[in-house]
């Protein structure tokens, strides 16, 4: 299970560093999946658990094929080295506001890659949003 944010910096290649601890767990085949959010992110996930994702995405209604078109349209297989690391493409680097400073956040079966500038955004946005409008105690 990915859980927390891990701070990152992409190189001049646009590779990043998987972190350690899900480093094993996300790319046990060598592979990784990405594609795009509608939050202005990428999802990254193991193979095991995109699988699932994609078949729902495809038993959606046809009034969701730009919905569908937008995930899976972007949507990418990206090998990753036995340094740990994974070269994001640049196509996907410019839907997802990447340049360097960016940040890794567990979400359960995958992260999501922000741009550090544009997850500080989200996080404001989602402040505003208070727990009692979300019907949840901690």
């Amino acid at each position: 299970m990915f859980q927390g944010t891990t701070l990152i910096t992409l190189d001049d290649k646009g590779r990043l560093a998987l972190p350690k601890r899900a480093r094993d767990e996300a790319a046990a085949d060598g592979v990784i999946v990405a594609a795009r959010h509608p939050d202005g992110c990428l999802v990254l996930y193991p193979p095991s658990a995109w699988a699932p994702k994609r078949d729902a995405l495809l038993k959606l209604p046809f009034s969701a094929r730009g919905f569908v078109r937008l995930v899976l349209g972007s949507a990418e297989e990206l090998k990753v080295d036995r340094a740990g690391r994974v070269l994001i493409p640049a196509g996907l680097r410019e839907l997802a506001g990447l340049e360097r400073e960016a940040a890794l956040v567990g979400w359960g079966d995958h992260f999501e890659l922000w741009d550090r500038a544009r997850l500080t955004a989200a996080e404001a946005q989602a402040v505003a949003q208070t727990v009692e409008d979300l019907d949840f105690t901690f």
